[in-house]
């Protein structure tokens, strides 16, 4: 299964106007998830928000990026642009969509 469309932005983000490599930048994201106890492919917009205002700045600053926290909010800017759609359905929507049959 693909990562979410939020995390992608975010990603891409990260390589565009944090000089990371996309290896880093993915690797970065994926420990800032795991940190806030979510997965990359059902993450939305709105977790990765509060994930990369609370926890990101933190590992760009040890990974030496200078201005972590403009990069954040560049990251912030590109995440509002995401829908808010999972990236796959929940057990409950399944089976309230069952249940409705």
């Amino acid at each position: 299964m693909a990562d979410s469309a939020a995390f992608e932005a975010a990603c891409a983000r990260l390589e565009e106007s944090g000089g990371l490599d996309r290896l880093v930048a993915r690797g970065t994201m994926r420990l800032v998830l795991k940190a806030a106890g979510l997965e990359p492919k059902t993450a939305t917009a709105r977790d990765l928000v509060v994930a990369v205002e609370r926890l990101l700045p933190a590992e760009l600053s040890a990974r030496g990026v200078p201005e972590p926290q403009a990069l954040c909010a560049s990251v912030v800017s590109a995440l509002q642009s995401v829908g808010e759609h999972r990236a796959t359905e929940t057990p409950e929507a399944i089976f309230a969509r069952l249940g409705r049959s």
